[in-house]
């Protein structure tokens, strides 16, 4: 293991720290600030950072830093959110492409910043909305796309080259990803300055969300491909969005969630060398999406905690010179494994504390979910609440006015420290079981060890085990949530929730019924045979041969499947 300690110039003695902070200075007074208030609700001025009083000396300050610089503890900027506030990007999709647009363009109209698109579960599995695995399904949790022509309705009105777009898929996110620059084809858009985030994170499907079509390797041959056109192609977009979020819901720890997830990330880097890509070329289009939780701090120290070890790691063991390759830029959604269907409108308040524990972390950019979604997809009134809940952090808190205003904390610094041990502890054990660094790596250690947990089942034991204790102690009363298992009066009544109709289903399977009829069937059968033989032969990126397919208004499902036909499937073996 290459050396991962601190740059010593970098110090806590005094003579370093005031070095530092004229650094950070220089770089300040260098940024763009927004023109905005940054006094007290009182008036007061203030500073727009705080560190250790001149003169001091602080030992292993060099871990803490100052914002924008090496180890990124305190954030990626000199300017913290003086300089740009975290896009408010909700997540948000259901029923058909029609119906979700209006959601969207109400998001937008009520001041959200980006996209982030949500689907149903037909979609998440590659399959189209007229298949028998989609019975019941279609729209329920996310909105159905079956082909090019949904991605246009889904965008109709929202010009793609301005807005920034997540899609939050990754067993057939390559199809779906093709899907949508053919959408901004044809909106005249050049795809080339398409900026938005694809998650792909296929790792985290095996680990914990287990939502796949193919066994790793395929999956990681598509991500490849994915790496490397838009390296070439849309440099501004990011084909990765690695996933902790979906670990810590299915009941990780918060160190489980940062150590599985930067591992993860880690392997891609390494997919993304054995491919022959420059680290620092592509290391800045991977990203983040972390889980905010209930437990303040130690939320707030994980996001802290993931930025430096990103940072050295990248620096020291995988090359990254630049700085923003060495970044960890990272979305945030609050944790939906908090909200209670009992008392729901708690849910209001866990998730403001949960998106300030997001804010004080860092995040770029954040998703508050809404109060009734234990329940069901967000009535229009609760989303609002949750983009409301942002917006008055963001306008009436203070908190964008000081970059890290909790740096330099005792209790905060030391969960920091304690959450970075306890993930370089799981990086050791991950890299263990793919042999060690001295062995033979068909793409690197970290993603032997990972591909090695996912077939002898050491993520999700793991997981389970950390679920059942938690579950354990909250039926012992140890660990306490109100309105479940402690204040369980109330006054409050039953929500009225957000119901898909059936007609979503069979309107949707009708329109894909008559766009089979309309489109022309040669130029479909010819695509997905030239798309079936671009698999076989190994070594074609397969990007622009599903883009062909998708112009040809190929379904989702039978690209998936011409595909499938020689990567096979993937059945994980049961373990109890």
């Amino acid at each position: 293991m290459a050396n991962t300690t601190s740059d010593p110039t970098n110090g806590g003695g005094a003579q370093e720290i005031e070095a530092g902070r004229e650094r950070w200075q220089r770089r300040y007074d260098a940024a763009r600030t927004r023109d905005a208030d940054f006094t007290s609700l009182s008036g007061r001025p203030l500073q727009p950072v705080y560190g250790p009083a001149p003169g001091s000396e602080v030992p292993g300050f060099e871990r803490v830093g100052w914002p924008g610089e090496f180890p990124y503890t305190r954030g990626l900027y000199p300017t913290g959110y003086r300089g740009r506030a975290w896009t408010i990007r909700q997540f948000a999709g259901f029923g058909n492409a029609r119906q979700t647009n209006e959601r969207y363009k109400m998001i937008l109209a009520s001041g959200g910043g980006g996209l982030s698109v949500a689907f149903d579960m037909p979609t998440l599995m590659g399959h189209d909305s007229d298949s028998p695995h989609a019975l019941g399904e279609v729209g329920h949790c996310g909105v159905a796309i079956d082909s090019v022509a949904d991605m246009d309705l889904l965008f109709d009105g929202i010009p793609l080259g301005d807005t920034t777009t997540s899609m939050t898929i990754s067993g057939p996110a390559i199809p779906a990803f093709c899907m949508y620059l053919v959408a901004a084809e044809r909106q005249g858009v050049d795809i080339r300055t398409l900026n938005g985030t694809l998650q792909t994170d296929i790792f985290k499907e095996y680990i914990a969300q287990k939502e796949w079509l193919y066994p790793p390797e395929p999956q990681l041959r598509l991500i490849g491909d994915l790496m490397e056109y838009c390296a070439e192609h849309i440099p501004a977009y990011k084909p990765l969005s690695v996933s902790g979020y979906h670990i810590r819901e299915a009941g990780a720890t918060a160190a489980q969630e940062l150590a599985y997830t930067l591992a993860d990330g880690f392997g891609y880097v390494e997919l993304g060398l054995s491919r022959g890509l420059d680290v620092d070329a592509f290391a800045p289009g991977l990203s983040f999406f972390f889980d905010a939780h209930i437990d303040f701090f130690e939320e707030i120290a994980k996001f802290r905690a993931a930025r430096r070890i990103w940072a050295r790691r990248l620096r020291d063991v995988y090359g990254a010179r630049t700085e923003k390759a060495q970044w960890l830029r990272f979305h945030t959604q609050t944790a939906g494994v908090s909200l209670t269907a009992q008392q729901p409108y708690n849910n209001v308040v866990r998730t403001a504390v949960e998106a300030l524990a997001a804010v004080l972390g860092g995040t770029n950019s954040l998703h508050t979910n809404a109060l009734d979604e234990t329940l069901a997809l967000p009535t229009e009134q609760s989303a609002e609440i949750a983009l409301r809940t942002q917006q008055v952090l963001m306008e009436e808190t203070g908190i964008v006015n000081v970059a890290d205003p909790l740096g330099g904390s005792w209790y905060l610094e030391s969960l920091t420290d304690e959450l970075e041990a306890e993930a370089e502890r799981i990086f050791e054990q991950i890299l263990r079981m793919g042999g060690g660094e001295g062995a033979e790596h068909a793409i690197g250690p970290m993603t032997s060890g990972i591909l090695a947990g996912i077939e002898n089942g050491y993520f999700g034991s793991e997981i389970a085990e950390s679920a059942f204790q938690y579950q354990q102690a909250l039926e012992k009363g140890d660990k306490r949530i109100v309105g479940v298992n402690c204040h369980t009066n109330t006054v409050s009544g039953e929500l009225d929730i957000l119901r898909i109709s059936h007609e979503v289903e069979h309107e949707q399977k009708r329109e894909l019924a008559e766009r089979r009829v309309r489109r022309d069937g040669a130029a479909v059968d010819a695509s997905l045979a030239a798309l079936l033989q671009g698999v076989r032969a190994g070594d074609r990126n397969l990007i622009p041969l599903i883009m062909d397919a998708a112009r040809a208004e190929a379904t989702m499902g039978e690209i998936c499947a011409a595909m499938g036909e020689e990567f096979g499937t993937y059945t994980e073996d049961p373990r109890f």
